[in-house]
């Protein structure tokens, strides 16, 4: 079988969640370029149109839906509208997500007592598990009947380095909701494996998206993260197109429950330059 069969994704019906920016535009812009039907779901209005016409100006068309996946009547419906509109739902890209604040210390080595745990509010805590961890729940509970159904499908789910190691500057809650997602994938694809469905996950490493405010946007605190990164550069939303591929296409057909890092060496330690700086 030649490459390009290996990884075809094209005609797949695909929705993706929290589609308007960051992961999920990287993730439309490389299933629709690739021949995918695509339909980026966001709860941002203005971000989902800017998104569209962002890739109708680069020769692509997508649709789109405006959900709150914590609202489950509302991912539902953007769910089966997909399904109305094309018929199935071949892979549906759990990403929709939010930050948990800074984490117990800072990039300059000082403790912030604003984020430590006792004084963390309860509301950031809830509001997180909210979106990360029940909104994906929510989000994979609207798709599961549509591929049992049809005979199968792909599940892939945002998770996060965050969910294999701790975390020093990146809040508590976030880390959490994430290494709840990486075991909710294993639990998953156990179960909906006689279905044909499997369930797989990438796990990012600190990337430059609009999570948290754009932190990783601002060229100070990429340059701190850096030095904890082996690779030395925080990522880029498209560094995580190649496993999406991967995972959406035949190329996978005998993997599930499975987590693919993409962090540039995070979860293995700092930089050498972190240790012995160069000249």
């Amino acid at each position: 079988m030649k490459i390009l069969d290996i990884f075809d994704v094209s005609g797949k019906v695909t929705a993706i969640t929290g589609g308007a920016s960051g992961f999920g535009l990287a993730l439309a812009r490389v299933m629709a370029t690739n021949g995918a039907h695509v339909t980026i779901i966001d709860v941002n209005a203005e971000g989902l149109k800017a998104a569209q016409a962002e890739l109708a100006a680069e020769g692509m068309k997508v649709a789109t839906a405006v959900a709150d996946v914590t609202d489950k009547s509302a991912i539902e419906a953007a769910i089966n509208g997909v399904v109305a509109g094309s018929g199935r739902l071949d892979v549906l890209f759990v990403n929709a997500g939010v930050t948990g604040g800074p984490g117990f210390m800072q990039l300059n080595g000082e403790r912030n007592p604003a984020t430590q745990i006792e004084s963390q509010s309860n509301e950031l805590w809830e509001k997180v598990l909210a979106i990360n961890l029940m909104g994906a729940v929510k989000t994979i509970q609207a798709g599961v009947p549509h591929m049992k159904k049809q005979g199968g499908g792909r599940i892939i789910v945002t998770s996060s380095c965050s969910a294999t190691k701790t975390e020093m500057f990146v809040g508590s809650g976030y880390v959490t909701s994430k290494a709840a997602l990486a075991h909710l994938i294993k639990q998953l694809a156990h179960e909906l494996a006689a279905f044909n469905i499997t369930v797989n996950g990438i796990a990012p490493g600190p990337t430059a998206t609009n999570i948290g405010g754009g932190r990783m946007k601002d060229p100070a605190a990429a340059a701190g993260f850096s030095t904890y990164i082996p690779m030395e550069r925080v990522g880029q939303p498209e560094d995580i197109v190649g496993a999406a591929l991967f995972f959406a296409s035949s190329a996978s057909n005998y993997v599930t429950g499975a987590e693919i890092l993409v962090d540039g060496g995070f979860v293995l330690g700092p930089s050498d330059r972190a240790i012995v700086p160069r000249n």
